[in-house]
Parts: structure tokens; sequence; C-alpha cells
């Protein structure tokens, strides 16, 4: 470090003094939207070189990206200060989400550049979720779009209550007023029923800087603020430090047998040393010791600071579990309503398993069924039985687990979810809680006293769910009903649910279409688990064509407990035998949704009994299955073989 002199000591003071004003300054978070080729980029690159944050090297780069990259001819292009992606530089879009830092005297901001294209929606969604304005950008020339009313109704359901509405490429339009205000007057039609708190109209041209950082000679007509003018005066609350104390428990900190802490970033509220808070889940209540945070001790902690607390007590916390003020406790429940903004091409539909995770804890979630779509364009409430990309709606949701939280409308950090597909780990949905739903209140698990163990104990047997998937024709039921006879036989109690007969009784009220056939399942598959639980040897034969479905079937039974059987039969084979004459009917046109034709079968990755039928009769395909369950003392007496249940 370079020793401090007199001669010196005028620089080091106020390159402190400098430090120590940025500290003061606010911070500002917002992000820009709208739809593609508005100018997203460009206003966020002639902000960066407004407020000097360019140097003169990167400004050279730049001037080469554009005469290589660039689409506004031998001008500068700051488009490309934020497009750092080659393909977002070749197709002339933003993909990612990126984000930049910049600073004026009065303000620091965190802006984060969003993609407009349809494609792209749930990294706009990624980008506001932690945003506290929004910019929504509209081309001059062409007006309020249908992009531009998604992106304001995410942003609404994200919990932005500051717009600006930026008309961009004023210059394009001859800087004319009444095209101007004829789009602020159809913007505020739509969006003034979003709840936002503020909605300010700006007319710019982010290419040649008119009217964001200072005023434009073109604008006379214009008396409202520059659009920077307005970025460094708009009122943002710090809602957070006034809500109630909620502290997500991240990691238990337990370096040896003297400190145990629980470390996590303060959600929203405060706390101090003496406070009372309480485990969410388990409402065990204990005093707050310390606070211990980098550099020490705290005598008061607030929203966004990341933090150990140590408790007065031994209470069981865990990840997951969050510290509340005991006076505004969240909720814990496993069941709640909720608005989805769904990301993947693959549609939501009910029935449907996922990973919900939240802030810090995590649960396997059931999609129980869609409420409602929301009409982007008019904001009305249509029936919908599924979720497209893109699309707007609220569902039910049930969990395998509680979890605690807030409605979002309360708390943000608390109140949100990602949805994730459990076998790609991809995120498909970004959901916001409206309520827990009041019958998880009501409906508890009852303990009783004869359980599974001793249901199965007295058949002397391993309870187990023989699922048998494959397409129509391929000998499911004739496999099923021939290993039925012989568990029988040989004392096993046992139960087939069988697709046909249950379509007579349980699902009559179900049809073909995918979501039905999630539906299908689904009931079914809980039916098994009931059985299971009885001590029988369940035995499923169902087409089951899609993967989800087996995996939610699989997920709802105790570990080992559910055997996937795939009759494995070729689709040729199958038209051929054509047992039941659907295949005719269905080359006919006579059967819609008709499975591995008009609808598709997904096969068995991973199957427990895999069974090539081609050239083997149903004896020797149920002699192979029994093989599988002897060996792993599933068909056996229990107390015959001397194992246990």
């Amino acid at each position: 470090m370079r020793h401090v002199t007199p001669d010196n000591l005028d620089a080091v003071e106020g390159v402190r003094a400098y430090l120590a004003s940025q500290e003061k300054k606010s911070l500002l978070r917002f992000l820009t939207c709208g739809s593609v080729d508005d100018g997203k980029s460009t206003l966020i690159g002639r902000l960066l070189a407004d407020t000097r944050q360019i140097f003169e090297d990167q400004l050279a780069a730049l001037e080469q990206d554009s005469r290589r990259h660039g689409t506004t001819g031998d001008e500068v292009d700051f488009a490309l200060l934020v497009d750092g992606l080659e393909a977002e530089r070749e197709q002339g879009i933003t993909i990612d989400v990126a984000y930049r830092f910049f600073a004026t005297p009065k303000r620091k901001f965190i802006v984060a550049d969003t993609p407009g294209h349809e494609q792209y929606t749930r990294n706009m969604a990624t980008g506001a979720s932690t945003c506290d304005l929004a910019i929504v950008l509209v081309d001059a020339r062409q007006g309020v779009l249908r992009q531009t009313r998604r992106h304001t109704v995410i942003a609404s359901l994200l919990g932005i209550r500051h717009i600006v509405l930026a008309v961009n490429k004023i210059d394009l339009v001859g800087y004319d007023q009444a095209a101007f205000e004829s789009i602020v007057a159809q913007y505020r039609a739509f969006a003034g029923k979003l709840g936002f708190r503020t909605i300010e109209a700006v007319p710019i041209s982010a290419r040649y800087g008119d009217n964001v950082s200072q005023p434009s000679q073109h604008l006379g007509w214009y008396e409202g603020p520059t659009l920077v003018e307005h970025l460094e005066t708009v009122v943002v609350d710090d809602e957070a430090v006034e809500q109630p104390f909620r502290l997500p428990v991240q990691y238990v900190n337990r370096p040896d047998l003297d400190f145990r802490g629980f470390a996590g970033t303060i959600a929203s509220g405060s706390v101090s040393p003496g406070d009372e808070v309480v485990v969410a889940k388990s409402g065990k209540q204990a005093r707050v010791k310390r606070i211990v945070a980098q550099g020490g001790d705290l005598d008061r902690a607030v929203a966004g600071q990341a933090v150990t607390l140590v408790l007065d007590e031994e209470v069981e916390v865990s990840r997951g579990n969050v510290l509340v003020a005991p006076s505004a406790r969240p909720q814990v429940a496993d069941q709640f309503s909720a608005s989805v903004v769904w990301f993947d091409e693959q549609a939501l539909r009910p029935g449907g398993l996922y990973l919900l995770r939240t802030a810090t804890d995590q649960a396997s979630a059931t999609v129980d069924g869609i409420r409602h779509r929301l009409n982007i364009n008019d904001f009305t409430e249509e029936g919908a039985r599924t979720l497209e990309l893109n699309e707007v709606g609220v569902v039910t949701i049930s969990l395998r687990a509680p979890v605690a939280f807030d409605s979002f409308a309360e708390n943000r950090a608390t109140g949100a979810f990602i949805l994730i597909d459990r076998i790609t780990n991809a995120t498909v949905g970004a959901g916001m809680i409206r309520h827990g739903i009041r019958r998880a209140d009501n409906i508890h698990w009852q303990s009783l006293d004869v359980g599974r163990e001793a249901r199965a104990a007295i058949k002397h047997q391993r309870p187990a769910v023989l699922w048998f998937t494959g397409l129509s024709g391929s000998g499911k039921s004739t496999i099923a009903n021939l290993l039925e006879k012989k568990l029988h036989a040989a004392g096993r109690h046992t139960y087939i649910l069988d697709g046909d007969n249950v379509r007579h009784g349980l699902n009559r009220d179900l049809g073909f279409t995918e979501e039905d056939r999630a539906e299908n399942i689904r009931r079914v598959a809980e039916v098994a688990k009931l059985m299971a639980d009885a001590g029988l040897v369940v035995i499923v034969s169902f087409i089951s064509p899609f993967r989800s479905e087996r995996r939610l079937a699989r997920d709802l039974m105790e570990k080992g407990e559910f055997i996937e059987v795939f009759v494995d039969t070729p689709f040729e084979e199958c038209v051929r035998r054509d047992p039941k004459g659907l295949y005719a009917k269905a080359l006919k046109g006579e059967i819609d949704n008709f499975t591995g034709m008009d609808s598709p079968y997904e096969s068995p990755e991973n199957p427990e009994v895999r069974l090539q039928t081609l050239g083997r009769t149903p004896e020797e395909m149920v002699e192979a299955v029994e093989r599988w369950l002897t060996e792993r003392d599933i068909a056996q007496d229990q107390y015959e073989s001397g194992g246990g249940i």
C-alpha cells in the first residue's frame, strides 16, 4: 500500500469522502422491457455513455464493433454495449438478461436489460423479480403491442409498482406530440387497472439521446422530466423494512459445540438482540441472543442484510424453515392458490408434477387445477384446461410437505416461487402465491394405530405396486391377469386396477385428451397408494403414455414400492394384433387422440422390468416378473423366507 504523506493526504481524504458520499446514495433497481426492437439495449448503452460509465478503450472497441455488427450505419451502436453474446449481435436481439451499474450525482442504479422476444419471456421475468421500477419501451411507430402488454402484466404480477412508459424512436415520427399522446392514452387505458403507483410517460430517442439525460430541442411541447431526472427522483419506498420480520434459514452454522447460529438474508422487517422469534413450521419460540455479521455483532439488522442469529434456546431449525415475528406469522400449508407465468413449450396441465422452490425451501408439487387464464388484451378471466408458453393464469397447487409463505402481495420475498421440471431441471414457471387454500387449514393427517406395516404383516407379504405400461395391444392386461392368478394361488393378497375397468366407474367422467389422461393416471395412482397402504400387491395395467404421469405415481409411493413393468411390443405388432379393433377405427379416423398414432407414447427410460414380448408367450412373461419379485422377497411369504416387513 502506498505510504500516506502530507503531500498526498488531501488526495486520500478526497477518495474517502467520495466513497462515503457514494455509500449514502440510494440505489434504484430497474429493468427495461417491451417488444422486440423497441430499443432497450440502445437506451441502456446511451445511459452508460451519458453518465460517463464508458472508458476510452471501451468506446474505441464499441466503434469497431458498430462497424462489424451495428445497425446504425456509421454511427456508434450503443446496443452493442449490452448485447454481449455473439448470437445477440448476429441477430440484433437481446437473449440473456444483462445487468449494468451506473451512477449519477444523485443516485446509484442497477439496470437489467431483458429480452423482448416472446421465446425469452422467462428471462424478462427473472430480471423483473428483483426490480422496483420498469421502463416499458414502445416504438413510436408501432404503438402498444401484445408483448408490451404481456411484459406490463408480468411486471405487475412480480410486484413492480412504478412504471416509466418510454416512447422511443420519437425522431422517426417527426417528434410528433399527437403520436406520443395517442400511445400514452392507449397504454394508460389498460395499465391503469394493474395497481401501479406511478406511470410516468417520457418521449425519447435513445439513438440520438433526445430527452434521455438532457432535454431535447425537438420536444418543446414536452414539459415533463427527462428520463434520468425521473429515475433520480422517483420515490421507491423501502417497504421491506416496515414489514413483519422474516429470515429464511439458508444454513445452520455450527463450527463447534459452543456455537449454533442460523444464517440467512433477512427478507423483511428488522430484528434486535432480545427480540422474540418463532420457528414458522413448528411454532417453537426463542429470543435472539446475538446478531452476528461480517465485522462483528450488530445491535439491529434490517431487510437485505445477511446475518447469523444465535438464539437463547436449542430449538430445532433447519434449512428451508423461517424465523418470524411471533405477532405476525406466515401461513404454513401444503395447498395454495397462485398466479403463474408459464415458460415451457410443454403446456402446464392439471396433474403435472414439479419441484416447487421458494427462497430456501422446496417440495414436490402437483398442479391440482387451473382456475382461469388471464387475457392480456382486456384482462378478462378465461376458462382454461392448460397454460401454454408465456400465458398467465391462476392455479391451485398441492405440496408433498408444507412450506411457510406469505401472500406475494404482502411480501415479495416469501410469496414467490418457481416450478422446476423434475427431469430436465429447467425452470418452467414463475409463481406468486395469492393465498393458502382454506381447506388446508381444516384438514390434518389423522394418527392411526394400525399402519401399513401392520396390515402387510398380517398378510405375510411386502406391499408393492406393479405398474404395467405399454401400447394398446401390447399384452399388458393378459400378462397382468395371469400374474394375479399365480400370486393368488400362492396365497398372496392382490388387486388389479385395469385401465378399461376403471373407466367404467371411478374415471367414467374422463375423456382421452392429454388433460383427461393425466387426471386418469393421477386418480389411479392415488387409489394404488391406498391399496398399497392396505398391504396389498397392486397390479396396475394402464397405457399411461406420459413419463411425467408415471413419475407422479412413483413419487406417491414409498421408496422401492413402485415397480414399473414395460410391456415392450413394437407398434406394428400391436396394430397386427388389434384385439379390440381400436387400431382399425383409429386408422379410419373414427378415434381421436389414439396413443401411438395421433397421441404420443413415451417409453420408459429405466423400468424395473422390461418384457420384450415378440416370440415369447404370456406365461414366459409372467415367469420373468415372478423371478424379479422373488429375488427381492416381494412376492414371498415374509415369515417363511426369514425376511421382515
